[in-house]
């Protein structure tokens, strides 16, 4: 049984396209494989770990000795965005996907958000959040309608300048459109700025519908510490947090989780480090994404050098975010499992077949609960 289980979500930072990434138009994506392959990769802690044993990368051959654990999964939930994603990982398994507007949203939801928010909107359309801003932030700050956008994943996005729309009246309209819609994520996008040269600030707030009961609910049930670090909060709803802080960086959120280790906690600290996928991979930026997978690597001994004996660290991912596939939108990929701790076999825990796999390891290292089908709990310790 460990005291705690350290879980970080480097988002997007998927390793290959999936069996049935033809349905997603996914084919031939591979996120870490493809920043190997065009701009390099010197990560040498997490290729220690393992990664390059999980599938082949460019430069980080495969090692015949790991300083810790490795596999992959495989997601089974309709769907590749975020909340999809992390509600796999912590047990919760989706028949159906979220909705998603390709054409925009209908008359009718964009009439009765108009109502209840008493403001125009401009835009309703599939954007890119930078684009559309730049597009359209002249217009909306000549007349204050609200500019909304989507992507390909289930997401009612709101854009407005924070000297038009305060960063608090933005969030009341979200909350408005969270109740009236049954997208995946409503999203707050506060932007600053002028005349066509717009930038989108940390404001960013994300409403996500509540999920079922999961890993996160049974841990705090069990009067255990389930810790939140970044966006992971909002990701659920809040359900099933005994704490929370949200961060505004991947630096941000590494000093976080490494200052909630050196902490008296016991249980699960929970991180979402999100630049990887909405500073780099959205906008399809090779070198950022490769920097920021770099900048990850240096400061990971941080995080392991302030684990205890009995902690265990898992690194892994929610959907890919290839930067050189085509569009800008996420990738059906398979997920890396990197787990880490001074008491883990460096074992090869092979092909999950599931990303719950992840949650209900968790709950047997935290709970002491018997085996249950998926965990690889046994593997490892």
């Amino acid at each position: 049984m460990s005291k705690r289980v350290v879980l970080i979500v480097l988002d997007s930072v998927g390793i290959g396209f999936s069996a049935d990434a033809d349905e997603y138009g996914d084919r031939g994506s591979n996120t870490l494989g493809h920043i190997a392959d065009s701009a390099g990769l010197d990560i040498p802690n997490m290729h220690r770990m393992g990664l390059g044993n999980i599938a082949p990368l460019h430069g980080l051959p495969s090692l015949g000795t790991t300083s810790a654990a490795y596999g992959m999964a495989k997601e089974i939930s309709k769907g590749k965005d975020t909340t999809t994603g992390h509600w796999e990982i912590a047990g919760q398994i989706l028949s159906e996907p979220f909705p998603t507007y390709p054409n925009g949203f209908s008359d009718e939801i964009i009439s009765a958000f108009e109502k209840a928010t008493g403001r125009k909107t401009i835009g309703n359309k599939v954007a890119s959040g930078t684009a559309i801003i730049n597009e359209l932030g002249d217009q909306h700050v000549a007349s204050g309608d609200l500019i909304i956008y989507t992507s390909a994943d289930s997401v009612f996005q709101i854009a407005a300048h924070e000297d038009i729309v305060s960063v608090e009246e933005l969030y009341k309209y979200c909350e408005i459109a969270r109740e009236q819609l049954n997208v995946g994520r409503v999203i707050a996008r506060p932007f600053v700025g002028e005349n066509g040269n717009y930038t989108r600030t940390s404001n960013r707030h994300d409403y996500s519908l509540e999920p079922s009961e999961n890993m996160l609910t049974r841990i705090k049930a069990a009067g255990k510490d389930s810790i939140g670090v970044g966006k992971i909060y909002d990701i659920y709803a809040g359900k099933g947090f005994t704490d929370h802080i949200y961060t505004k960086s991947n630096e941000e959120g590494i000093n976080k989780t490494i200052d909630y280790v050196k902490e008296d906690n016991n249980g699960l600290i929970f991180t979402n480090l999100v630049d990887f996928d909405m500073l780099f991979g959205h906008r399809r930026d090779l070198i950022g994404y490769r920097d920021a997978l770099e900048y990850f690597d240096q400061r990971l001994p941080e995080i392991t050098d302030a684990m205890s004996d009995d902690d265990v660290l898992i690194i892994t991912a929610d959907h890919g975010n290839d930067p050189i596939f085509k569009g800008t939108d996420h990738t059906r990929e398979h997920i890396p499992i990197l787990v880490y701790g001074k008491k883990v076999k460096p074992v090869n825990i092979g092909f999950r077949n599931t990303f719950a796999d992840i949650g209900t390891t968790i709950e047997e290292l935290l709970l002491n609960e018997a085996p249950t089908t998926g965990s690889f709990a046994s593997m490892i310790l």
